[in-house]
């Protein structure tokens, strides 16, 4: 039961300094009602399963517990024996989606220097075929066993446009802690140590009455050695990225349900899905200790189920699905409109403008010295129709706004930035900088399959003059990529023939298609971005000076952009020479990145690659039909386990982005790029964004910024083999506000505790959660 807010701010200099963790602990574990369930006709099983029933139904009326101890949980989803069959189909038909994942054959042999600073090499096909030996040496003999083995060598391409979440894993529990932490440096010079965020929350609001102490051990483990673990079940693919989303952050809150929400550690974003133990121990500095209960969130019903094979039988399908059915499910859930209502964002100020359902927000800084800075908040590039005009139409009243305001300076925040529209972020880049053509060079992994759908929809797409017709269906085969005439080469000019877009090209031991860029004066744009592009077709006549002089621009990141975000920073970076700024990072001083998400260009979901095949054989010429009709475009991509043996759709990252001027034909996910800056958070970034605009703006145009290391404008000088003094504790009594003004911020962020990731969210172009 959740401590009323005035209690906890009492019991934070009573109890806290005994084991210094706030009492007020987010989402804990509800107390079991005595009272017993009424389908358990008097008696109580031993057996996981039941024990599950029993904790969720011990009221006799709603609302059940949705929140139950992770022990037992585990125990009962272990249970579910394995159906090898089915296991054995499933991995037979997960090669059909990866052979369209391009970067498949670069991620068993990536370039030396990704493998050194970013993540080992990964051999998926390989992977799948020693599953398959486990299983049938018995080393794997449950449903959960399988799929966790499974999930995991998915994941650990670091892509966040592979996605590939097994039933046993996503639908029946996620897992969460009830202590967020946060990693921070005292002064932003010293090594960030990391500390329960409720008492970075008590010394922000002066409600304490000792020294937080910084946690040293997790379960036995150095707590920087087991966080840097533990963060490498996530999606990005930076390692300091990776570590940043493990702690409480106020962009990831700002997103809702829909980000990491209070962190990876406590179960926020892929870390949901990593079972934490049945407790998790924290020790600190100053000797004291924490244990907390870990949890299981129920994602589906427990009505008399009383062991793992009435599980399996209810929640578990193994049979498939017919690709129809399953695609109009996944199309209806990703056309869903989000909600309206903006999520409640804690530490942030009044925005001066906002749209897209908070997806962008215009701030301003206040204090002395910032008179001439803006801000741009995106926390991501929508995904969503009707919202694409007013992401744009957003942009463009605040510049317009920043410019009558006299500011001459902009922060673009990109913390949490998952990506979008990918031609939203075209389209703002142009909104800066008019005279610049965004380059975007792409290419997609050839395969028999790529092949054979765009022969088909590039001849049923040419029936029609482009864009002038008004059948639905050859219209929408106009606007996908298999219709040559969508886009056009890397020199501006159009492709003559499916055959000379396809090739192969052979690049690095590997067949792509050719480079190709995506038309910005194409009459169907707006299929595809839902807006007309700035500075093309319509838009043709918006030209002018930058908005913003490049050296008055600073990219500010904690390293999660992914997906369009790191092709509006592409551009931003190598063609308007625009610097960046990264956030926290692991503890030492190194140089890091500040893009860490996934770097390619465009994903496709299984739902979507299955229509595609359907209309291309529905559409081919008789000859073309015959040929298609042989291959397994009409068969594993019609009926799959795929659909069934998911808690969410799959998809894969598709296109491979390239930079400008780069022979190499090496993918931008393999390039490793340090920021310009590099700024460790402090405790009072970690409670208001305008600390961390401030440090930023300081960093990019003062003289007092505190860039780590050798990285930045005015930085310490100090390499990265020095020494450096470690954050050994914090200082209080920061922040000068009243009682009635702590406990209001106090309330904001206790309320954000609740938040947590939205399974089964279907989002297109955007790297999930």
């Amino acid at each position: 039961m959740k401590v009323p807010a005035l209690l906890a701010l009492t019991r934070l200099a009573t109890l806290v300094s005994a084991t210094p963790v706030a009492p007020a602990l987010p989402r804990p574990l509800p107390q079991i009602h005595p009272l017993r369930a009424r389908q358990d006709n008097g008696t109580n099983s031993t057996a996981p399963c039941a024990q599950v029933s029993q904790a969720i139904y011990s009221h006799e009326w709603p609302p059940y517990q949705t929140h139950i101890p992770a022990k037992i949980a585990y125990d009962c989803i272990t249970s579910v024996p394995l159906n090898v069959s089915s296991a054995k189909t499933l991995l037979s038909e997960i090669p059909e989606l990866l052979e369209w994942q391009s970067t498949l054959k670069a991620l068993a042999d990536p370039p030396a220097e990704y493998v050194e600073k970013v993540q080992p090499a990964v051999d998926l096909l390989g992977g799948l075929q020693t599953i398959a030996a486990q299983i049938d040496d018995g080393k794997i003999a449950t449903e959960y066993d399988f799929g966790w083995t499974l999930y995991t060598l998915l994941q650990s391409a670091h892509d966040g446009h592979l996605y590939f979440v097994p039933d046993s894993v996503g639908n029946i529990f996620t897992w969460g802690r009830t202590v967020p932490l946060v990693s921070v440096s005292d002064d932003g010079s010293q090594l960030p140590a990391v500390f329960a965020f409720a008492d970075v929350l008590g010394m922000q609001f002066k409600n304490i009455s000792y020294t937080p102490s910084p946690v040293v051990e997790i379960d036995g483990v150095g707590a920087t050695e087991f966080l840097e673990g533990t963060s490498q079940y996530g999606s990005l693919q930076d390692r300091d990225a990776l570590y940043n989303n493990m702690f409480y952050g106020l962009a990831q809150i700002a997103l809702g349900g829909e980000g990491s929400v209070t962190g990876a550690f406590t179960g926020g974003g892929r870390g949901r899905y990593v079972y934490p133990g049945p407790t998790t121990t924290l020790k600190f500095a100053n000797g004291t200790t924490h244990v907390m209960e870990n949890y299981a969130n129920v994602l589906t019903s427990f009505r008399n189920i009383e062991n793992g094979e009435q599980l399996a039988a209810k929640n578990f399908y193994y049979g498939s699905v017919d690709a129809t059915s399953a695609m109009t499910e996944a199309e209806a859930a990703a056309a869903a409109p989000a909600a309206a209502t903006t999520p409640a964002t804690p530490g942030y100020p009044s925005p001066v403008d906002s749209g897209a359902a908070g997806a962008i927000k215009g701030y301003y800084i206040q204090g002395s010295g910032y008179e001439d800075v803006a801000v741009l908040q995106l926390l991501d590039f929508v995904s969503v129709d009707q919202y694409e005009e007013d992401f744009q139409a957003t942009s463009k009243r605040f510049f317009a706004k920043a410019a009558a305001d006299g500011k001459t300076k902009l922060i673009l925040d990109v913390q949490a930035n998952g990506g979008g529209t990918i031609l939203q972020g075209y389209d703002l880049f142009k909104q800066l900088f008019p005279s610049i053509d965004p380059y975007g060079a792409n290419r997609f992994r050839y395969s028999e399959a790529v092949d054979l759908i765009g022969q088909s929809i590039s001849s049923f797409a040419s029936s029609a003059p482009r864009g002038s017709t008004s059948n639905t269906t050859i219209l929408s085969a106009q606007a996908t990529w298999f219709d040559y005439h969508n886009d056009m080469t890397v020199d501006g000019k159009p492709f003559t023939s499916w055959n000379e877009k396809v090739g192969p090209v052979e690049v690095n031991g590997d067949k792509y298609t050719t480079l190709a860029r995506w038309n910005l004066s194409d009459v169907l744009i707006e299929r595809s971005a839902g807006i007309n592009i700035t500075g093309y077709g319509p838009l043709a006549n918006v030209t002018g000076p930058p908005k913003f002089k490049p050296e008055n621009i600073v990219l500010l990141s904690d390293g999660y952009c992914a997906s369009t975000c790191t092709i509006f920073s592409e551009f931003l970076t190598k063609q308007a020479g625009v610097k960046t700024i990264a956030l926290g990072g692991r503890s030492n001083r190194n140089q890091i990145q500040a893009i860490g998400g996934v770097k390619g260009v465009n994903n496709y979901g299984w739902s979507y690659l299955t229509s595609q095949a359907a209309l291309a054989i529905r559409v081919a010429p008789p000859a073309l039909q015959a040929k298609l009709n042989a291959t397994k475009l009409a068969t594993t991509y019609r009926t799959s386990s795929l659909f069934s043996r998911t808690a969410t759709p799959p998809g894969v990252n598709v296109r491979d982005g390239l930079a400008l001027n780069d022979t190499s034909g090496v993918a931008l996910q393999f390039k490793y790029e340090e920021a310009d800056c590099r700024l460790y958070y402090t405790p009072e970034m970690t409670i208001d964004a305008s600390a961390t605009w401030k440090a930023a703006a300081d960093a990019q145009w003062g003289s007092s910024g505190k860039c780590v290391g050798k990285s930045g404008y005015g930085g310490d000088g100090k390499g990265e083999s020095e020494v450096a003094v470690a954050t050994a504790k914090l200082n209080t009594g920061r922040v000068k506000v009243s009682h009635a003004v702590a406990l209001q911020k106090y309330e904001e962020f206790e309320r954000s505790f609740s938040l947590e990731t939205i399974s089964k969210k279907q989002r297109t172009g955007y790297m999930l959660p």
